[in-house]
């Protein structure tokens, strides 16, 4: 990990724009292009109301820059989540977030970290995988 790391926690919905507002701010900071980081804000705070919703106890979110991208973990007691996911018909009402989150980040990876669960997002300073979409 190269310069300074960013981190802050949300608990309940009405952190939720001030979650969005650090990631916002940060990755442009950390030299996001602006259109990139709304996809990472985007991806951040679909993770974050997924943490609201189906876990107790919020969670943390921190990023940093480390060879041409920004990194962010988005960090929660829920269980491990299931890369990979196809997404979901036009008419149903959930499971768009984390199928969303895998076609906006140019990688995602999840894994654990003590108790918790760890959903690692990766984007390039640079226009990847994600210009087009």
């Amino acid at each position: 990990m190269s310069g300074d790391s960013f981190q802050t926690s949300y608990a309940e919905p009405g952190d939720l724009a001030q979650v969005r507002e650090f990631v916002r701010s940060h990755a442009a900071g950390l030299g996001l292009p602006e259109e990139r980081a709304e996809l990472l804000t985007l991806a951040v705070s679909e993770l974050a109301t997924n943490t609201l919703q189906h876990t107790a106890g919020g969670g943390t979110v921190r990023l940093w820059s480390t060879d041409g991208r920004v990194i962010c973990d988005v960090t929660d007691g829920g269980p491990i989540r299931t890369l990979g996911r196809e997404m979901p018909a036009a008419g149903a009402l959930r499971g768009r977030g984390l199928a969303i989150v895998e076609r906006i980040c140019d990688e995602v990876a999840v894994d654990t970290a003590g108790d918790s669960t760890r959903v690692r997002l990766a984007l390039d300073l640079e226009s990847g995988p994600t210009a087009g979409r």
